[in-house]
C-alpha cells in the first residue's frame, strides 16, 4: 500500500530531489506545504504516513522544529511519524528531544543509511 508523506518547508529544488528519492525507494505519494499553518490543515485533511521538515523554512527561513513541536503538542497529530531534515546533529537531537524520529540530511539523500532510517516507516 503507497504511504503518503508530508514535506514541509523545503524549496522547489530540495523538493524536487527529495521526492525523487523517496518514489524511486518507495511506494509513496508526496505533497508539500510551506509554514504552519497550510501544514496543519494538511495533516487534519488527511492522513500521513511521514511528516519532513525543513530545519529552516526556505519561504520565510522561520525554524522548523517550531512545526514539529506544535505536531507533538496536538492530542490528535502527536502520533504522526515526523522527522528533520538538516545536516545538524545537534538540530536532530533536539528534534528527537521533542518526539520526532531521528532525521536526515539532504547531503545524505540516496545513502543506504538514509534508506534503512526510512524504512521502518515507508518499506
Amino acid at each position: 500500500m503507497s504511504k503518503h508523506i508530508l514535506d514541509v518547508g523545503n524549496c522547489g529544488p530540495d523538493f524536487t530531489s527529495i521526492k525523487r528519492f523517496l518514489t524511486q525507494t518507495f511506494d509513496c505519494t508526496i505533497e508539500q506545504t510551506h509554514g504552519l499553518e497550510d501544514t496543519l490543515a494538511a495533516l487534519r485533511g488527511a492522513k500521513f504516513d511521514l511528516v519532513l521538515i525543513n530545519r529552516k523554512l526556505d519561504r520565510d527561513y522561520s525554524d522548523g522544529i517550531e512545526i514539529l513541536r506544535k505536531i507533538k503538542e496536538d492530542s490528535e497529530l502527536k502520533d504522526t511519524p515526523v522527522m528533520l531534515i538538516t545536516n545538524f546533529p545537534e538540530h536532530q537531537d533536539a528534534a528527537v528531544e521533542l518526539g520526532a524520529e531521528r532525521g536526515f540530511g539532504k547531503l545524505e539523500l540516496g545513502k543506504p543509511e538514509t534508506r534503512e532510517k526510512l524504512e521502518p516507516i515507508l518499506g
